[in-house]
């Protein structure tokens, strides 16, 4: 009777184990990232490790909370999304696991990672000041600080403060300088607007070569894509625009810079398949792709850089925690928008 229950139950156990082994081969990926580029990335992991990769993209306080409403059903591996911030907002959202990987941990510096290992930045851009180069490089402009002197009145275009590029920009001030300097600078910073913030970081481009402005924020990702457009009339503002890496001087803190960033969901079928792709990020090919292919910068140091960023020039990045300045958003954008920072 035991032999005959036996024989009856190895069939299941056989369909059991192949629907384990079928699942074990397909990372789901939630993905705020919108990029032809990042299908290789993807493409690239399928052919290295036969692990087929199921994309669901989407804006990202949307797949936090979507996260959050599958609960244990959830079949969400990895969340991969842009700035800080963010990543900020999924690990409170406790919607991420905390991993520990030799990998990660030797190839991605400190700054750019979670230290308890919820989240790892893949990429990096640099938020820097533009300026026109038919005008010049205004005089006294070197550290951000230097925004919000009143000798560059009128002069500004910037995204709204509500913007997680700004916000963050805003955090990181925020952690070199205390709340009242911060707003004392968002004040000033909004006092030098050319006009009220508006449009994406490209449109702020567009804007210096029809007088609107002279100096903008921006992150260089976005030059490099105008510097390599299809349209004539992009690549004509870009070599108009010049880049000041802001807070170089001996003992500044260095230029801000953002990141995209991956973390295992903390209910994840594939935990182990999760943490094996976003250790794939940091390989160099990965690494180019985001470089090459996507005007990012690399985190690991042995990645090649896009030559239109680098013809931008060399410059030290601020060693600010991500997370640091992640945390700090909800407060910048309070101050921001004390200070007429709209």
């Amino acid at each position: 009777m035991r032999r005959r229950h036996l024989l009856t139950l190895l069939p299941a156990l056989g369909l059991l184990a192949q629907a384990a082994t079928a699942q074990a081969q397909e990372l789901n990926i939630y993905s705020s990232r919108h990029y032809d580029t990042d299908r290789e990335l993807y493409d690239g992991f399928t052919r290295e490790t036969g692990i087929r990769i199921r994309l669901i993209e989407g804006d990202a306080d949307q797949l936090i909370q979507r996260i959050r409403t599958e609960g244990a059903n959830s079949p969400a591996d990895v969340l991969i999304t842009v700035d800080a911030a963010r990543l900020a907002r999924a690990k409170e959202a406790a919607v991420l696991a905390p991993i520990r990987s030799a990998v990660l941990e030797s190839r991605i510096p400190a700054n750019l990672r979670d230290p308890e290992g919820y989240w790892f930045g893949v990429s990096k851009r640099a938020r820097v000041i533009m300026y026109d180069r038919q005008a010049g490089r205004p005089e006294g402009l070197n550290r951000f600080e230097d925004l919000a002197d009143p000798r560059f009145r009128g002069q500004i275009c910037v995204r709204s403060s509500s913007h997680p590029y700004n916000t963050s920009l805003t955090g990181s001030v925020l952690a070199a300088n205390g709340p009242e300097a911060t707003e004392a600078w968002a004040r000033g910073v909004a006092a030098n607007m050319a006009r009220p913030p508006q449009g994406g970081d490209r449109d702020q481009f567009r804007a210096i070569p029809s007088g609107q402005c002279r100096i903008a924020i921006a992150n260089t990702y976005y030059l490099g894509g105008m510097a390599t457009s299809a349209r004539a009339e992009d690549r004509a503002i870009a070599e108009r625009i010049g880049v000041i890496f802001p807070n170089q001087g001996a003992g500044d803190r260095g230029a801000h810079v953002n990141i995209s960033g991956a973390g295992v969901v903390r209910t994840a079928p594939n935990p182990e398949a999760a943490r094996r792709f976003i250790e794939y990020l940091t390989s160099v090919r990965a690494q180019e792709i985001f470089a090459v292919g996507n005007m990012e910068y690399p985190v690991v140091e042995d990645a090649p850089v896009h030559p239109v960023l680098a013809a931008f020039g060399d410059f030290r990045e601020d060693q600010l925690n991500a997370g640091t300045y992640g945390a700090n958003a909800a407060g910048a954008l309070r101050i921001m928008q004390r200070a007429g920072w709209r």
